[in-house]
């Protein structure tokens, strides 16, 4: 059986990447337009909103006074997942 240890481990790794890419990194309130990830800056134009980003580089976009949530950002996948979580984070 040892000539598929490799993949097992490989396997048991991208499971656990993927469970990863879902926890939340950072949670930022804010009223800024100079965010370097931001391409919605008329979103704080009435008010406040929360960014909450992922390991796996999405962000989640609350406008406060709305509740709407918006998606910004692109999630990494497959290989490149893996390399994030194999070598602590994006």
């Amino acid at each position: 059986m040892g000539q598929y240890e490799d993949r097992v481990e490989r396997q048991r790794l991208r499971l656990e990447a993927e469970k990863w890419a879902n926890g939340v990194k950072t949670v930022h309130s804010h009223q800024l337009k100079s965010m370097w990830y931001d391409d919605r800056p008329e979103d704080t134009d009435n008010g406040p909103v929360i960014d909450v980003s992922y390991n796996d580089g999405r962000i989640e976009r609350t406008i406060i006074k709305s509740k709407k949530k918006i998606m910004m950002g692109e999630a990494i996948t497959g290989e490149e997942l893996l390399r994030a979580y194999t070598r602590g984070g994006i």
